[in-house]
């Protein structure tokens, strides 16, 4: 390993640490149920009521998603079961212990319109606030820049903590040392880095596969996953190696959409990157029969470089974000079957000239189906590069350099693509009601 990369041995383990963590439930409505929490344990008595409010982008990404266990969709139940029942150190998995008795008060809490959530207009992409109110107590908690960044709590009027957004200021300055990066160094770091040092991936293999067979064994969602492998046993799909990939890491996006109450390893606070960075490599892993290490370092790269890409990209935008996660598993299926680099900037390329425009639209079942189209992307690259072909810098954003290539995609997101973004919000924002 060369010395730089040595240098910045602990920067970038901590990077992966802190981004690859388990979450119970969308990272956007669970922010919202850790807000909600956290003013509870203030509030030291059951609200009455419940005002919430959030960006235009944490609203779009909780309008129709499910919250674990409540069988319900959306930010009220969010907010209400965090509230009632959310562990306020619970960070992610807040929701993890919730009973059916708290359960049934937080839908009683919406049946009786005791919970407002509305739109806060803020320059703040990731923002999400709950004020809880008992008689003429209250308590207003915001949690800003990331999902778990609580900047100030306050009771009756009196800020009791404040946190200018020095957690949230160190997570960024932990990542621009990426941007002194490219993506053969995140390579190589992978590769060389100490087997010791990395071991802790395999804990998003061991969260996401649970994840996948709790997807297959009943009908979360659109149930993609599960209506693929049933067309599997009617001779209508192959079984192969891509559609074992695009079942079982749809199937695992189905169940985290779905409302299962297991948690996802996320990658960059989203479930679903996670799964997109991690179920393509371990299938393909267990394809190969490769050895222990072979997967640690395949789902390394993989979050790394998922990690890398997404660094470039705002928290939340109009690009769907698992396409850029997919390309990280796209690496580390790379490295699996070929050991090159020049696999892995290929097919990092040909995705880039194959699913870039692909829009979020907001958290939802539907996510699963852009996993699914994700996945096979970089595996159909994967195998283009293996036959020395890509998509050339001849055409449209791709470069000849993957480093340029991926610049370029995540400048369309991080400018042109935020009108789009206003666009879809306007759209979701204003659809009727049923």
């Amino acid at each position: 390993m060369n010395p730089l990369l040595r240098e910045l041995q602990p920067q970038l383990i901590e990077i992966v640490r802190n981004d690859v963590v388990p979450a119970l439930g969308c990272t956007e409505p669970i922010s919202l149920a850790l807000a909600s929490a956290i003013a509870a344990k203030h509030l030291g008595q059951k609200p009455q009521r419940i005002d919430a409010k959030v960006s235009p982008n944490l609203m779009k990404n909780g309008l129709g998603v499910a919250v674990p266990g409540t069988g319900m969709v959306g930010l009220p139940i969010a907010a209400a079961i965090g509230a009632l029942g959310g562990d306020p150190d619970g960070k992610l998995e807040v929701l993890k212990r919730i009973t059916s008795e708290q359960i049934a008060a937080a839908k009683q809490m919406l049946a009786d319109k005791q919970v407002e959530v509305g739109i806060k207009e803020t320059e703040h992409i990731l923002y999400s606030e709950a004020t809880l109110y008992h008689a003429e107590n209250w308590v207003r908690v915001c949690i800003q820049d990331n999902h778990t960044n609580v900047i100030s709590i306050e009771k009756n009027g009196e800020l009791i903590y404040q946190n200018s957004g020095r957690q949230a200021c160190t997570s960024s300055n932990e990542h621009d040392v990426l941007a002194t990066l490219t993506a053969k160094d995140l390579y190589d770091f992978a590769t060389e880095i100490e087997l010791a040092e990395i071991v802790f991936i395999l804990d998003a293999a061991r969260l996401n596969t649970a994840l996948s067979q709790e997807g297959l064994s009943q009908n979360y969602g659109l149930h993609i996953g599960r209506t693929l492998q049933k067309h599997v046993g009617s001779g209508l799909m192959s079984d192969d190696l891509l559609s074992r990939i695009i079942i079982q890491t749809t199937a695992a996006s189905d169940a985290r959409m779905g409302g299962a109450s297991l948690p996802a390893m996320s990658n960059s606070g989203s479930g679903n990157q996670g799964i997109a960075a991690t179920m393509p490599v371990v299938v393909v892993a267990d394809y190969l029969k490769a050895s222990e290490e072979k997967l640690t370092r395949a789902l390394f790269l993989s979050h790394l470089m998922a990690i890398f890409i997404h660094s470039k990209l705002p928290k939340l935008s109009a690009l769907c974000a698992v396409t850029t996660a997919s390309m990280g598993s796209c690496a580390g299926i790379a490295w699996l079957l070929t050991g090159k680099f020049e696999t892995v900037s290929m097919g990092i390329c040909s995705m880039i000239g194959d699913i870039s425009g692909i829009i979020c639209d907001g958290a939802a079942n539907s996510c699963a189906m852009k996993v699914s189209t994700s996945v096979s992307s970089g595996y159909k690259s994967v195998l283009m590069a293996m036959d020395n072909s890509c998509v050339t810098g001849n055409e449209g954003i791709v470069e000849h350099d993957i480093d340029a290539t991926i610049n370029n995609l995540c400048a369309i997101a991080s400018r042109s693509m935020q009108h789009t973004d206003k666009q879809v919000i306007e759209i979701m924002v204003s659809k009727p009601k049923r």
